[in-house]
């Protein structure tokens, strides 16, 4: 794996290819809200070593990981126009998506934006990892976070004391953990988050907002839809998988995978995810 911020690319990025590989197709790999493209690394270089025709890119979100924050409106719509002026900066054959949870919605905005764009490559599959293209108000767990960087901005003497900070507010020790990995150090040697409640929140309103369903049911010429459902999750309920069903028998385009293991698939489950992108990316 190789990082890089590559000229004319404001998203911070990483190559995922296998040792001695020249792919000549790209899959772009987008994390869920409050991560970074790092936390599917494992799901991606298990993928290219048994595909090294394929390459993934993990990309750091607007306002997460190494990406600056970049301008407002903080949107999902904005998110998809920065992987697309990300991909026009790579200028690599960008072929398929991954998107999980908030990065769901991003991969579907995605490809409607690059199907109406004149040079950007063809996109042949979207994948969509515990996600719904339903709009909702807002609730869940990455909504309570918000109050979690709100009520405990830090600094903190280290990172512990900032994971006992996330656990104080309901959240296991898996999760704390995680979202530890967005603490950095200060030049004062303390800890804080990297990440900007105001710019979270935008984020996570406009995700709630945005009806996605026009890009599944009315897809792109040879675009594919792969939307996979964690059987331990509520987040794609009855109505949304009955609705996804129809689109696929109406289009052909559309499919649901279900699966075991909870919202978080990545650590849950990654076998089963390897065996649908091997089943599903010739």
């Amino acid at each position: 794996m190789t990082s890089d911020l590559s000229p004319g690319a404001v998203l911070a990025h990483d190559f995922v290819r296998a040792p001695g590989s020249d792919p000549s197709r790209w899959m772009l790999v987008v994390a869920g809200i409050f991560g970074a493209g790092r936390n599917w690394a494992s799901v991606a270089r298990r993928f290219v070593r048994e595909r090294p025709d394929w390459g993934a890119i993990l990309v750091d979100l607007r306002g997460h990981g190494d990406s600056p924050t970049l301008e407002p409106p903080h949107t999902v719509d904005a998110c998809a126009g920065d992987l697309l002026g990300l991909v026009d900066a790579l200028g690599l054959e960008v072929a398929a998506i991954l998107g999980h949870s908030f990065g769901g919605k991003v991969a579907l905005r995605y490809a409607e934006t690059a199907a109406a764009h004149p040079s950007a490559p063809h996109l042949e599959r979207v994948w969509v990892i515990d996600s719904t293209p339903d709009a909702r108000p807002p609730s869940g767990s990455a909504w309570r976070m918000l109050g979690v960087l709100r009520n405990h901005p830090g600094p903190f003497p280290d990172r512990d004391a900032g994971m006992a900070a996330v656990a104080s507010e309901g959240y296991d020790a898996g999760v704390a953990q995680w979202m530890s990995t967005n603490l950095v150090r200060t030049d004062d040697g303390e800890m804080v988050w990297r990440l900007d409640p105001d710019v979270m929140e935008a984020l996570l309103r406009s995700f709630f907002a945005l009806d996605a369903w026009p890009v599944v049911e009315h897809p792109p010429a040879g675009t594919e839809f792969h939307v996979v459902k964690a059987r331990e999750s509520s987040i794609l309920d009855d109505e949304a998988r009955h609705r996804l069903e129809a689109a696929g028998l109406s289009t052909g385009g559309a499919f649901l995978h279900e699966v075991d293991g909870g919202h978080w698939l990545n650590a849950d489950n990654p076998d089963a995810l390897q065996r649908l992108l091997l089943a599903h990316m010739s």
